[in-house]
């Protein structure tokens, strides 16, 4: 199989992405959704997995990725097709493409290290660079319009509910003070001084700029809204394999899979069954499946990765 290492997407979890393919089972003639292509490393796995006849439907909102996936996965030919898209829009991608339904989808949320690793995109303190932070340029808000316009109480509760970040009040103070902000450097600097770095744990900066990144993008309301259009697409025995990459991601999708996959989601102390409701799912993962200790501490990037998958009865 084609090593995703080399495919210019370096993926956070090299484990999880292998595992992803593993459990998807693809299968020649078989049809599948990489929901996530970044450059295509995932893709050519399944790609590889499926042949000689599987077929693939990229999608990204980048295209800064999909023009690199095109030329990664130019020699799969006519078996596969990419399209700029956004994964919540996948029903509307199928009946373009002409499928009724498909053997499998994959999903690899958030940002990706193609992203992380381009300076320019504003992603990162690890570079200065202009506060971005959008997944396409085609998205009209940037995280600088966040930082420099909404009222202090609103950018609070963005990085609290977003970042989980505890000192969230304290953070949206500093930068309200520290007005106009334009750099990753300079909203990082703000975010040091009033929450200094301790040794050991991660900068302080990190938790603010994935609530900006997810607000810009509307991350947790697209794995929302894909989750349904996701089953709806799978064949009967199809699979679906998300990995994600914080809490909140995976939180989603748990309470998807667990309610989905249950005959009755009427409260707990309710005598009687009245919600009609049917499982279309079995969850093939009871539990995340996340990265060891070997490959966390080979790839600090797989700290946070869980995959979970689910399979449509």
């Amino acid at each position: 199989m084609a090593d995703p290492l080399t495919s210019g997407d370096r993926p956070h979890s090299p484990v999880l992405y292998q595992l992803s393919i593993d459990i998807l089972q693809p299968k020649n003639e078989g049809r599948y959704i990489d929901g996530t292509l970044g450059a295509g490393g995932h893709a050519r796995g399944i790609l590889e997995a499926s042949a000689p006849g599987g077929h693939l439907l990229g999608l990204d909102i980048d295209p800064q990725a999909l023009a690199l996936a095109r030329e990664n996965l130019a020699p799969y030919g006519q078996r596969v097709r990419l399209m700029q898209a956004s994964y919540d829009t996948l029903s509307e991608r199928l009946v373009e493409v002409g499928w009724y339904a498909v053997d499998g989808i994959l999903l690899d949320l958030g940002i990706s290290s193609m992203q992380v690793d381009t300076p320019d995109r504003g992603f990162s303190f690890t570079h200065d660079a202009p506060l971005d932070m959008r997944f396409s340029p085609e998205y009209s808000v940037k995280a600088a319009d966040l930082v420099n316009s909404l009222p202090q109480k609103e950018l609070a509760d963005l990085i609290y509910r977003y970042g989980e970040e505890r000192a969230s009040r304290k953070i949206a103070g500093a930068i309200v003070r520290s007005r106009p902000l334009w750099t990753t450097f300079e909203l990082a600097s703000v975010i040091e001084r009033v929450v200094p770095r301790k040794e050991g744990s991660i900068h302080p900066a990190t938790r603010t700029f994935q609530a900006l990144r997810i607000a810009v993008n509307d991350e947790l309301a697209k794995v929302e809204n894909v989750l349904p259009q996701a089953i709806s697409s799978l064949k009967g025995g199809g699979r679906l394999a998300i990995i994600s990459f914080h809490s909140l991601e995976d939180r989603i999708v748990k309470e998807f899979f667990r309610r989905e996959s249950r005959d009755c989601i009427c409260p707990p102390k309710q005598p009687v069954c009245t919600c009609g409701h049917k499982s279309i799912l079995k969850e093939v993962t009871r539990k995340p499946i996340v990265p060891g200790e070997t490959e966390i501490s080979e790839n600090p990037r797989a700290r946070s990765a869980k995959l979970r998958i689910a399979e449509k009865l």
